[in-house]
């Protein structure tokens, strides 16, 4: 909704839309050809009837999966940093934008208004350890109606705090203190990764969704934002009060 309202956004899309559904269509296809009806068979053994939803499921988690790590080399992280900071710019953190790249204030729109990253610029990271942690998650699909669910929560639960690490980077924050601050938030993290991940099983629009959640995440870091600086002015007046006040 925010993108719909909010045209100056739309380049971003534009740049990549025609490939992000190409290529989302040609994966689904191609494992819907070979893999789906050997799969269907295969989980027959354990959910009969069920096997068809799981089989579902699992085909789009897969799917997903694949054009996401196929599109990290067609460098869509890129667009998703742009996305990210050109809301935090939009909704008034130009400063904070400011630590990690290089604005130009005189610019008609947030997006115009981005240029060179001054540090390095990632949304969120993937690793092996992710990989890994996805592939080794996968037979839980094999549990009747709830494996898949099951799946997608756990996942979450580890995917939703990475769609704040662009976040994390520009404030700057030790590894002990970002894993403070999602322990404190960990539900609506998991909220989010999981709602996040079941966006993307949208055929074809997974990427698409994928681009939109930058969206959402940086809306989510600017009222993180605005609540954290508040709480830092109420402190620091607190403090300055404290120092006005005459000695007992």
């Amino acid at each position: 909704m925010y993108f719909l309202v909010h045209p100056e956004f739309h380049p971003l899309f534009q740049a990549r839309l025609a490939s992000v559904i190409l290529l989302s269509s040609f994966v689904l296809a191609l494992l819907g050809f070979f893999v789906y009806l050997p799969l269907v068979a295969f989980l027959a053994v354990f959910h009969g009837l069920g096997a068809w939803f799981n089989a579902t499921l699992l085909l789009l988690e897969a799917g997903a999966a694949v054009v996401a790590v196929l599109f990290e080399v067609f460098f869509v992280d890129e667009t998703l940093v742009d996305i990210f900071d050109a809301v935090l710019v939009k909704e008034g953190f130009e400063d904070l934008v400011g630590r990690a790249r290089i604005l130009h204030p005189e610019a008609a729109d947030p997006v115009q208004m981005l240029g060179k990253p001054t540090v390095s610029s990632v949304y969120s990271p993937v690793g092996f350890r992710q990989i890994l942690e996805f592939v080794m998650l996968m037979p839980l699909n094999l549990i009747p109606v709830v494996g898949g669910p099951i799946v997608l929560i756990v996942t979450g639960y580890r995917a939703g705090a990475f769609h704040h690490w662009r976040y994390f980077t520009l404030l700057e924050l030790s590894k002990k203190e970002r894993e403070l601050y999602i322990q404190r938030r960990q539900l609506k993290y998991t909220w989010f990764g999981t709602t996040a991940l079941l966006l993307q099983l949208v055929p074809v629009l997974s990427m698409f969704f994928l681009l939109t959640t930058a969206a959402g995440s940086a809306l989510w870091a600017a009222k993180m934002e605005r609540a954290r600086r508040m709480q830092e002015n109420a402190s620091t007046g607190d403090n300055e009060r404290y120092q006005d006040d005459p000695a007992p």
